[in-house]
């Protein structure tokens, strides 16, 4: 049986979550329109290899760490707000009170920042050379899915398509332009 840390599934969920990183890290020299056909296209990418993730039966949970500080939270959160500007926040319904018709504000950036600290703390710890270390990242990215980053990766994947579709539709602008 093969071992989940070395999947193709938790390989792929490494290199798509480390570009994302690297991306969200770099976004305050792209225009915004640039970040949103960015993260339009990675989004659901991420979501994918989100879904494929294989469990993983931690043996030693000691081996587990955090990364990303508040103040890394922060500047990240500040970096994508300011790129955002007016089009950081939407209108949003939580799936639990859709009967309540309860719609709230939500903030892009607060969003992709939560999922970029998903996503950095899971490269970091499973880019370490220890086998635990790696069988921790791969069962809290997992679970972080369904528990956290999941959800918020939907939400702001919606807004996305809605800011990029409608300007496009105003502006007759080619997706294949970025």
């Amino acid at each position: 049986m093969e071992d989940p840390v070395y999947s193709k599934q938790a390989l792929d969920m490494f290199t798509v979550a480390n570009e994302f990183c690297i991306f969200i890290e770099g976004a305050e020299n792209q225009s915004n329109r640039y970040v949103f056909h960015y993260l339009a296209k990675v989004l659901p990418l991420l979501y994918i290899k989100g879904i494929l993730l294989p469990s993983v039966i931690v043996e030693y949970p000691e081996a587990n760490e955090r990364y990303v500080t508040e103040e890394n939270w922060q500047d990240i959160f500040n970096n994508l707000r300011r790129i955002f500007s007016t089009e950081d926040v939407f209108l949003n319904q939580n799936p639990q009170q859709l009967m309540q018709n309860n719609v709230r504000e939500t903030s892009l950036a607060e969003n992709l920042t939560d999922i970029y600290q998903d996503m950095k703390d899971f490269v970091l710890l499973f880019g370490k050379e220890s086998h635990a270390a790696r069988e921790n990242a791969l069962h809290d990215i997992k679970k972080l899915f369904a528990d956290h980053w999941g959800h918020r990766l939907i939400e702001a994947h919606r807004y996305i398509h809605y800011l990029i579709y409608t300007e496009e539709i105003h502006n007759s602008e080619s997706l294949s332009d970025y």
